[in-house]
């Protein structure tokens, strides 16, 4: 039986056993609720919880800890001259072991590792098999002990809040713990990274080329690793993009909420949302074949020289795709705005412009700010459309009309096919991803702070 059928079985008991304790928790009153210390739906979920939980945190813990036991027990189990070879070899033979276990045999395997591959098999039968039959033992035990424990004075609403506030506060701190395990995974790599490479020289270096050499005698590796030239690409890029994004999107948002019928809305609005539907890699085909040869090509007519691979290419075309953000946020914002104080400044005598540039704006200034910030977020870390039409090389320039590369599409660079995690060429991708968690962090601070600021004076 799959563990996922398994995880199905026990769901379907704790809904029956929710079905039974509602009927039980009726039964014990003779159906006058009111004598009830909770409502029949309580009871339900204390002795569905009582089934299902105990069970469901038996079986994630024995998923967790059942591979590493096997393999331990397997590895015991091998002769002496397979496991004397150091933990390398051994990683080896216990991979080459779960293939032959999985049906996956290769070459002419050793009679040791054969009969190992049956133990091991033997073992997640057994293991297998007795995981079943404890989950399913301890939830019909569980549960018949909560459906005998159903009485009129059961404080089953007590105890049902109580395991959910806990099953709450435990979501909150792994999504805690996962984001400081992030931070710091990247953080530890990216010291080890600065151990080899000046910090100063990453921060303010001008020539990014991280081919470091393998051998001491090969040539054409250099080691520059000054990450300027990223920085730059990657803020000419998201500048561009803001430029295009945030005065459509802004004006876009302004008309469909204010000046726009409902029925032109009722369109537009979709429509203008699919672009936010459209997958990345569809618009770095846009801005490849038809965006960037357009600008070269116009370019040349007026006497430009212009890249066949440009930044203005990849900003234009992230803009686009950004738009949707920056509008479908502002006009939710806007249209969040009290009626009243439309209405109080339409008293006094201001025009619908008056109304929007005066009242309307300023009030909805916080969250149209946040929905500018994502978007922002959003240029930053975008890859696809930087690598079809601004291109891979490194180049320190603000001139919009030539090849750049950012952040992002250095990491993935760095990162492609099989990596030793042991070079300052791979570590400086965990370099550049602090940089950006950094910048990042930097945003969300001066949001908060302009939408602290403005809500005070317009709540």
């Amino acid at each position: 039986m799959p563990i996922s059928l398994l995880i199905v079985i026990l769901l379907a008991l704790s809904s029956a056993a929710y079905y039974f304790g509602r009927r039980q928790a009726v039964s014990v009153v003779g159906g006058r609720v009111r004598e009830l210390h909770s409502l029949p739906a309580y009871n339900g979920l204390y002795v569905a919880l009582w089934c299902g939980l105990p069970a469901l945190l038996v079986v994630a813990a024995w998923v967790s800890f059942e591979g590493g036991v096997i393999t331990q027990l397997v590895v015991a189990g091998l002769p002496q001259a397979l496991t004397d070879q150091g933990p390398d070899q051994v990683t080896l033979v216990v991979n080459e072991i779960r293939n032959i276990a999985s049906g996956n045999v290769y070459g002419d395997p050793e009679p040791a590792v054969l009969a190992a591959a049956e133990h091991y098999k033997a073992l997640k039968g057994t293991s297998h098999g007795a995981l079943i039959g404890l989950s399913l033992a301890l939830a019909l035990g569980a549960g018949a002990f909560a459906l005998k424990r159903i009485r009129p004075r059961l404080r089953a609403r007590n105890s049902v809040e109580f395991v959910i506030t806990g099953l709450l506060l435990a979501s909150s701190t792994l999504a805690v713990m996962t984001t400081v395990g992030i931070v710091l995974s990247v953080l530890f790599e990216s010291i080890r990274f600065f151990q080899s490479v000046p910090i100063s020289e990453f921060l303010f270096g001008l020539e990014w080329s991280p081919q470091t050499a393998i051998r001491a005698e090969q040539v054409g590796s250099s080691g520059a690793f000054g990450a300027v030239p990223l920085f730059a690409g990657t803020m000419l890029i998201a500048f561009i993009a803001m430029l295009v994004a945030v005065p459509i999107g802004l004006m876009s948002a302004i008309y469909l909420s204010e000046y726009a019928s409902l029925r032109f809305r009722t369109i537009a609005k979709p429509l203008l949302e699919i672009l936010a539907g459209v997958p990345t890699v569809v618009y770095g085909f846009f801005a490849a074949l038809t965006v960037a040869p357009f600008i070269r090509d116009t370019g040349g007519l007026l006497g430009l020289d212009v890249a066949s691979e440009s930044a203005l290419a990849a900003g234009l075309v992230m803009g686009i795709m950004i738009i949707p953000f920056v509008s479908s946020l502002s006009d939710d914002v806007i249209n969040a705005v009290p009626q009243a104080m439309r209405d109080g400044s339409y008293g006094i005598g201001a025009t619908r412009s008056e109304t929007i540039k005066r009242v309307i704006f300023p009030a909805a200034l916080p969250g149209i700010v946040g929905g500018v910030l994502l978007a922002v977020s959003r240029a930053i870390g975008e890859t696809m459309i930087v690598v079809m039409a601004a291109g891979l090389a490194a180049n320190l320039t603000a001139n919009p009309l030539e090849a750049v590369t950012t952040v992002t599409v250095q990491i993935v660079t760095l990162l492609v096919g099989d990596q030793e995690f042991d070079s300052p060429k791979t570590l400086a991708a965990f370099a550049l991803g602090l940089v950006l968690f950094v910048v990042t962090l930097f945003l969300n601070i001066i949001a908060l702070y302009i939408v602290r600021k403005y809500r005070e004076q317009y709540e």
